[in-house]
């Protein structure tokens, strides 16, 4: 972290909820809306969880156990099947732990005293503080780190916590915020290039944010990005594109594909000047069925999407 920057130690708050804390399945149920059956049947069937058992045979599930449920229901909300999650997950962080340099726990640790920090500016609603760590974290960190280690999976705790009483409105504001934030941003980025590439959105298949935090992602000197407001039927792009004329155009989609989507693309990229590229979560689900085809996947993680995108262009 660069001298200039002073990390303050998050406060101790009394309700907040230990790493190392061990919680029985009807506790486990409560926090994520599962019941205990379903949470069973993940076990046994596909192994997606694996709890720690009491000398009696109970169940007890860490609070890394409770997040990877979250994350199985993020997954199955997208429209991936459940047998279909345990490997998409392993693959997920396989690339993760190859595209990162090995991050020592003082690091990891780090990332979570800002989000201790977020976590009390956002649920005061006090946005001076919050503009005040959003500097500080862009001031002291790479883009993929300030958004994939730190603003991200506190907007998404939120969001899956969102049953919970005020969960909602905090994570309205932290969205807000955040989307008007990155909106300024690119907008500045693109006054200074005359090339961009246009980013949009699968209809539904995406929230606005992760679609913004994509576009920023892409953004490189001396190409940045134009984003399509999402639902912008795929049949209309080539007249968008022969209109604008971009150097690529990237489609994002965070849900799993459908059969069709693949040949719908396929289709699209043939009648382009200009390649035609699918990022989020849907790149890496459909990337065995557009291999060899004029369609390029991006991937879902920031540095892979930056990477490959330097290599297509």
């Amino acid at each position: 972290m660069p001298a200039t920057t002073e990390l303050a130690p998050a406060p101790h708050t009394p309700d907040a909820v230990r790493q190392d804390e061990l919680f029985p399945i009807r506790e486990v149920a409560r926090l994520t809306g599962i019941n205990p059956v379903t949470l069973r049947a993940w076990e046994r069937r596909y192994g997606l969880i694996q709890p720690t058992r009491t000398e009696s045979g109970h169940r007890l599930y860490s609070m890394h156990d409770v997040e990877a449920v979250r994350e199985i229901l993020g997954w199955i909300e997208r429209g991936v099947a459940v047998s279909k999650v345990g490997k998409i997950m392993a693959k997920n962080r396989a690339a993760q732990v190859q595209l990162k340099a090995p991050v020592e726990d003082g690091l990891q640790g780090e990332y979570g005293q800002w989000r201790e920090q977020l976590k009390l500016a956002v649920s005061a609603f006090d946005e001076v503080q919050l503009e005040r760590l959003y500097g500080q974290i862009f001031a002291s960190y790479a883009l993929p780190v300030v958004f994939q280690d730190i603003f991200l999976p506190f907007w998404k705790h939120l969001l899956q916590a969102r049953e919970a009483f005020g969960q909602t409105s905090e994570w309205l504001f932290l969205d807000g915020f955040l989307r008007a934030r990155i909106t300024q941003r690119l907008l500045l980025q693109r006054a200074t290039q005359s090339r961009y590439l246009l980013l949009t959105a699968l209809n539904q298949q995406c929230r606005e944010l992760e679609l913004l935090v994509a576009a920023l992602m892409l953004g490189q000197d001396p190409i940045g990005v134009r984003v399509l407001g999402p639902g912008v039927p795929l049949d209309e792009l080539t007249l968008v594109c022969e209109k604008l004329a971009p150097v690529a155009l990237v489609v994002f989609s965070n849900h799993a594909p459908t059969a069709e989507l693949p040949k719908r693309l396929k289709r699209l990229a043939l009648t382009l000047d200009c390649p035609l590229l699918l990022a989020g979560d849907a790149a890496d689900l459909a990337q065995d069925s557009l291999a060899g085809s004029p369609v390029a996947c991006l991937g879902s993680e920031g540095r892979l999407m930056q990477q490959r995108l330097r290599g297509l262009l």
